[in-house]
């Protein structure tokens, strides 16, 4: 593993995150090595996908960072480090899930919708925090967080797109997370659709 620092500068560096969730493990290790084609530096696999640990083990050798997504419990979130994740990220906070990244040095990225989660959430060192879902909030959330508290990192995810990223970076968001576009490039015109959207919200990034 790499060192939770590390891990955690390398997100803020590729400022958008693929978030892969396959209807199988054949289509996530398509849409993941498609995003990374295309230039993408993070990406997050969703255990939603059945036979996600094979997806794992296939994308191993990524130039992107490879994270786990959708991790509802410490079990999941254990399976998931051993089977190379880099990160884990959860729809909602779970102290159990923090305390199995704390003893791993792994960073948890938790989904946070208020102040009163993030707090808690930063309690057990979570220094970049899920706005999830971000279709429900404007921009201008993240401002009004990081009033009462500063050193909140954002990472909005849900309703992410290449028209509206942008709006959330310059409000302060730290990354953002992207996820159906690609599903839907990948299953309308395959993995040169994935890699072709995935260069046009990097060329989009201000």
């Amino acid at each position: 593993m790499l060192p939770k620092m590390e891990v955690y500068q390398r997100i803020l560096d590729a400022k958008i995150i693929a978030v892969v969730r396959g209807k199988d493990a054949d289509e996530a290790i398509a849409i993941a090595e498609a995003a990374a084609n295309g230039g993408l530096k993070a990406i997050e696999l969703t255990y939603t996908t059945p036979n996600v640990a094979h997806v794992f083990d296939k994308l191993a050798n990524s130039s992107a960072l490879i994270g786990a997504g959708t991790v509802l419990d410490a079990e999941t979130a254990r399976h998931a480090l051993l089977h190379g994740a880099e990160f884990v990220v959860s729809p909602s906070f779970n102290l159990e899930i923090a305390k199995v990244c704390n003893r791993y040095s792994a960073p948890y990225l938790p989904g946070c919708m208020t102040i009163k989660e993030m707090v808690q959430a930063t309690e057990w060192g979570c220094d970049v925090l899920k706005l999830f879902p971000a279709n429900g909030f404007e921009p201008s959330f993240v401002g009004s967080v990081n009033g009462p508290l500063p050193k909140v990192r954002i990472m909005p995810t849900g309703g992410i797109n290449i028209n509206n990223m942008n709006a959330w970076l310059d409000a302060g968001a730290v990354a953002v997370g992207i996820g159906s576009d690609l599903t839907k490039a990948y299953r309308s015109t395959g993995e040169k659709g994935v890699t072709e959207l995935v260069k046009a919200y990097l060329n989009k990034l201000t």
